[in-house]
């Protein structure tokens, strides 16, 4: 018998709502904005060639992400609860235990992307201090190498920067939904798109647009390929953070009256067109100064920062992209402790002012073994007796799995449970969409979703 459940359990403490729909709609985009857009976005297509990638991004946006958003926003809505607590109430007896397993695995998920994403983020404080100090003045492509590699030696330096963001991020977690992040967001979110709206059209005066269009949209065949899908299905979840509970979360604190469906279009369009922009942002200066697009995860440091160090004003330039990745790091890590907080919440002995700053000091903890991948473990490559594996540290370790295994296996498995796990009388009631529509989302999350990403695994990983 499907799940009935409609309603939280009355044990759980209640959480707060977002005060409108803007509050929510601005939330869920910034859980969605972030390091994934403005730094994983163009150095994960770079490496896979450009418009092929694009182009599958695109379809695993379409096709696949946003109908499993959507199964999240169900899930939260309904019941008000956190992932685990959440799953559990709606499978019921048909196995709610086992469910709630996925919701864990979320959380694990998000607390270990949380640990590399603060360390990166701190990356961005970094470089927006040597803009205003004028380091980027007269930079050649050999001193930005040696200077974010001279960085990157210095353990100290980077444990510094990754404390300061998550010292932020769980000052505002620990504010509460209106009191912290809906205050921060309804700052940063538009802050955000007026100064990526800003780099994009620096880009159309100084740098190499035609070219960069032509890279970002123009795909040629002979890049089409298993491993660019599987690149491509990982950049979509993790970009628009589907996959392990995060979107689930701030539906949970979303009122009746807002409509599922178009929030999700909303949410994943705003998302969609801040990774295209940022690429419309980046890749023009990167051809115009001729910097190899497959530089790999320094590229906006090591590569943008050249650029700046050349260009007229580029101090100033280079100052306001920093800000701007600070600015959609921090959206975006404030969903992913937000997620974690939620669930201790949960619990009448644990309040949110101490669990977020406990559980920001836990991620901070685990991020030293990314900040130590750069230096002191550096050469330290613990599957290196696997192939496919045998270079990769253990910041490349935890983004691979993560990415590319535990978001789209999470997303595969969320679209089953809303798929078949809950009664169609609770789905179709909180779509609200006319049955045409509304049989087409089954379509997608029983069958088309599903078995996407099984195909994908199975080309790429298995084969």
């Amino acid at each position: 018998m499907s799940a009935t459940a409609t309603s939280s359990s009355s044990s759980a403490p209640a959480h707060e709502h977002f005060s409108s729909r803007l509050a929510f709609l601005l939330a869920a985009i910034g859980t969605a904005v972030g390091l994934g857009n403005l730094w994983k976005f163009p150095y994960t297509l770079g490496q896979s060639g450009g418009a092929a990638f694009v182009a599958m991004y695109l379809v695993a946006i379409v096709l696949i992400a946003t109908p499993i958003m959507l199964s999240e926003m169900i899930i939260g809505r309904r019941t008000g609860l956190s992932p685990p607590q959440a799953l559990r109430q709606l499978a019921g007896d048909r196995g709610g235990s086992a469910w709630a397993m996925l919701g864990w695995a979320g959380i694990v998920a998000v607390f270990i992307v949380l640990s590399f994403f603060s360390v990166v983020a701190g990356w961005s404080l970094a470089y927006l201090m040597k803009a205003v100090t004028g380091a980027f003045v007269d930079l050649s492509a050999q001193g930005a190498g040696q200077m974010f590699g001279d960085f990157l030696s210095r353990p100290a330096e980077l444990v510094f920067w990754h404390a300061l963001f998550m010292a932020v991020t769980g000052y505002t977690v620990s504010r509460g939904i209106t009191g912290g992040i809906e205050r921060a967001l309804k700052l940063l979110m538009p802050a955000l798109f007026v100064l990526l709206i800003f780099m994009v059209i620096y880009g159309m005066v100084a740098g190499d647009f035609p070219t960069a269009m032509n890279y970002l949209f123009v795909p040629r065949l002979e890049q089409v390929n298993f491993d660019v899908a599987l690149d491509a299905l990982g950049q979509a979840f993790f970009s628009v953070n589907v996959g392990i509970g995060s979107v689930l979360v701030y539906s949970a604190y979303l009122p009746a009256n807002v409509h599922l469906p178009k929030a999700a279009l909303i949410v994943a369009a705003g998302d969609t067109l801040v990774a295209l922009l940022a690429g419309l942002a980046i890749f023009p200066i990167v051809f115009q100064y001729g910097i190899d697009p497959a530089e790999g995860p320094q590229l906006i440091f090591v590569a943008l920062s050249t650029a700046f160090g050349q260009m007229a004003g580029g101090s100033v330039i280079g100052a306001l992209f920093f800000l701007l990745v600070f600015v959609a790091a921090l959206t975006s890590a404030i969903g992913m402790l937000e997620l974690m907080t939620s669930r201790a919440e949960e619990s009448p002995k644990l309040n949110r002012r101490t669990m977020a700053p406990l559980l920001a000091a836990a991620a901070f903890v685990f991020g030293l073994l990314t900040v130590f991948s750069f230096n002191v473990l550096g050469n330290f490559h613990p599957l290196a007796f696997i192939p496919r594996f045998e270079g990769k540290t253990i910041f490349d370790l935890l983004d691979f799995s993560v990415t590319n295994v535990i978001m789209p296996l999470g997303g595969m498995l969320y679209a089953l449970f809303a798929g078949w796990w809950i009664s169609s009388a609770i789905t179709s009631a909180e779509l609200e969409l006319p049955t045409f529509w509304y049989r087409l989302w089954q379509l997608f999350t029983r069958f088309v979703a599903p078995i996407a990403i099984g195909l994908v695994f199975v080309f790429s990983l298995g084969g």
